[in-house]
C-alpha cells in the first residue's frame, strides 16, 4: 500500500477524538513486550478446495487459473502449468502438487476472518492468482467455515460470490457484458473484511478503494481513498494508466499491492479502520514516508454515517522497511492487533537448508512474523501509535497438542506461512490468525505441497490485556 503530512495538528485531532491527550508523548517511552501466545485450537481446509462457480456466471469460470503461464498465454488444459512457490530460491525452485488451471474456482487462500455466531466464522479469499492480468478468470467470493478445533477439519458451509448487477462499479469490469455482473480479480484485489449490521465492506489493494456491499454480496458503492483530504490512488487505479503512452514516470501516491490491506472497525460499528500495507509515497520529498529512514503506513478513519473520511491518520512504524502490515482487529475504542510480517520466508526452521539452496529445504525459513498490540488512543505528538506487545507466530506454545499439521520442537507450534494475512479477536482471551495460501504458490508448510488454508486460535489474554 503504497504525501507530505500534517502530522502534528492530525495526531492532536485524533488523541482529542480518543479523549487521551495527555498519553501523547509516551509511544516510545515504554519497552515492547514480547508475549507467549498458547494454541487453543488448529483446524485445515485442503489447498485443493474448489468451488463450483454459480450456474450464471457463464463458461469462462468452468475453470480458473487460465492465464497464470509466465508468457501470459491463456492454457485451457486443466492440471498443465506446474508451479512453484514464491519464496523459493530462483536456483532451486519449489514446486508445489497443484498444477493450473483448476477445474472450477479455487476457494484460494485467507485474506481476513471475521467470528461469527454458532463457532462460524467469514473468510475473505484473496484476489485470484496474484494480479489482474492473470486473474481475469478467478471469482471474487467471501466463505461461511466452520472449524472443529478436536479433529482439526474446517467445513465450508456455503460461499457468497460478490457482483454488481446495479452498476455501482464507476469502471468497466470483465463482467460488463452480464446481468449478474460477477467481480473477478481482474476488478479488485480483497484484502480485508468488516461486518457491520447489513452490510460487508472490504478493503481493497488495486484502488485502493473501500468495497461496500450488501450481506449477499451485491455492491451498494465503491469509495474511494481519501488521505490529507486528497485522493490516493495506485497505478491500478482506473483514473491511471498503468505504463505510460511515451518513457516516464507515472505520478501515483500508493505503490502497487499496499493498498488497503488491514481493517478494522470500531466497537460501537460507527468507525472502520481503514490501513495501508506499506509506506505511501512523498512526491515533495521523493521517498517513501518515513522517520529517520524508517518506513511507517498510515491507519486512517471512515465514518459508517457519512460514508467519509474524517481526514483523521495515523502512523504506524514498521520494524524493517521490508516488512508489510497484513491485517487489523480492533481490541476496543483504543486499541487493536495487528499482523506484521515480512514478504520473503516461508517454512519451519527444523527444515532448513544446510549450505546452499535446494529444492527439499527451505531456503529462508520463516522469520518475522508477529502479532503486535497497538495503542492508537496514545499516540504520540507526531500521530505515531505505540506498540504495547507482541507475539511470535514463528514461536507458539502447544503443551496440549493442539496441532494438526506441522514440524515443530516438542511443546511448540509454528505458523510458518509466506502470509499469515487475516486476525481476529473472538473473546477477551483469545485470537484466530488465518493464512493467504497463495494457491498454489506458497509451501510454506509441507515442502513439494501447496499451503491449505490454516485457522489457529491462540489463547493471548496476556497481550490483550497489556497496557
Amino acid at each position: 500500500m503504497p504525501s507530505p503530512r500534517r502530522g502534528a495538528l492530525l495526531a492532536t485531532a485524533a488523541l482529542l477524538c480518543f479523549g487521551l491527550v495527555t498519553t501523547a508523548a509516551r509511544a516510545e517511552d515504554r519497552p515492547v513486550q514480547r508475549f507467549t501466545a498458547t494454541l487453543a485450537g488448529h483446524a485445515l481446509l485442503p489447498a485443493a478446495t474448489l468451488v463450483a462457480p454459480p450456474a450464471d456466471a457463464g463458461p469462462l469460470f468452468a475453470t480458473a487459473g487460465k492465464f497464470t503461464a509466465a508468457d501470459r498465454k491463456r492454457v485451457d488444459a486443466v492440471g498443465s502449468l506446474r508451479a512453484t512457490s514464491f519464496a523459493a530460491d530462483p536456483k532451486a525452485p519449489r514446486e508445489t502438487e497443484i498444477a493450473l488451471p483448476v477445474a472450477g474456482q479455487a476457494v484460494q487462500g485467507f485474506s481476513a476472518v471475521v467470528p461469527q455466531a454458532n463457532g462460524e466464522f467469514l473468510a475473505l479469499t484473496d484476489n485470484g492468482f496474484g494480479s489482474k492480468v492473470n486473474s481475469v478468470d478467478a471469482l471474487l467470493m467471501v466463505h461461511r467455515v466452520k472449524p472443529d478445533w478436536q479433529s482439526g477439519a474446517m467445513q465450508r458451509l456455503d460461499t457468497i460470490f460478490l457482483r454488481d448487477p446495479d452498476r455501482k462499479v464507476p469502471f468497466a469490469i470483465v463482467n460488463e457484458n452480464s446481468t449478474a455482473r460477477y467481480l473477478t480479480g481482474a476488478d479488485f484485489d480483497p484484502e480485508s473484511l468488516v461486518v457491520q449490521g447489513d452490510r460487508l465492506f472490504i478493503g481493497d489493494e488495486f484502488g485502493p478503494y473501500i468495497l461496500e456491499l450488501s450481506r449477499d454480496g451485491v455492491v451498494q458503492a465503491v469509495h474511494e481513498t481519501v488521505i490529507d483530504g486528497k485522493p490516493a490512488r495506485s497505478p491500478d487505479h482506473y483514473r491511471n494508466n498503468a505504463l505510460p503512452a511515451v518513457p516516464g514516470t507515472v505520478a501515483f501516491e500508493v505503490r502497487r499491492s499496499r493498498g488497503l490491506e488491514p481493517m478494522g472497525v470500531s466497537p460501537d460499528g460507527k468507525t472502520l479502520y481503514p490501513s495501508l500495507e506499506g509506506p505511501l509515497w512523498n512526491a515533495a520529498a521523493n521517498a517513501f514516508e518515513n522517520k529517520d529512514g524508517r518506513f511507517y503506513t498510515r491507519i486512517l478513519e471512515f465514518d459508517v454515517a457519512t460514508r467519509t473520511y474524517t481526514g483523521r491518520s495515523w502512523k504506524y512504524r514498521l520494524e524493517d522497511n521490508a516488512n508489510v502490515v497484513a491485517d487489523m482487529a480492533m481490541i476496543d475504542a483504543g486499541s487493536a492487533v495487528v499482523i506484521e510480517r515480512d514478504d520473503t520466508t516461508e517454512g519451519a526452521k527444523t527444515q532448513a537448508c544446510k549450505g546452499e539452496a535446494k529444492p527439499d529445504c527451505f531456503n529462508a525459513p520463516a522469520a518475522f512474523k508477529r502479532v503486535y498490540k497497538i495503542d492508537i488512543a496514545g499516540a504520540d505528538a507526531d500521530g505515531f501509535v505505540r506498540k504495547v506487545g507482541y507475539i511470535d507466530l514463528t514461536d507458539i506454545a502447544d503443551p496440549d497438542h493442539k496441532a494438526r499439521a506441522g514440524e515443530a520442537p516438542e511443546g511448540r507450534f509454528v505458523m510458518p506461512h509466506l502470509g499469515p494475512e487475516g486476525v481476529a479477536v473472538v473473546d477477551a482471551d483469545h485470537i484466530v490468525v488465518v493464512n493467504d495460501n497463495n494457491l498454489p504458490y506458497s509451501t510454506g508448510r509441507t515442502i513439494g505441497k501447496a499451503d491449505g488454508d490454516e485457522m489457529a486460535l491462540l489463547s493471548v489474554g496476556e497481550l490483550l490485556r497489556a497496557r
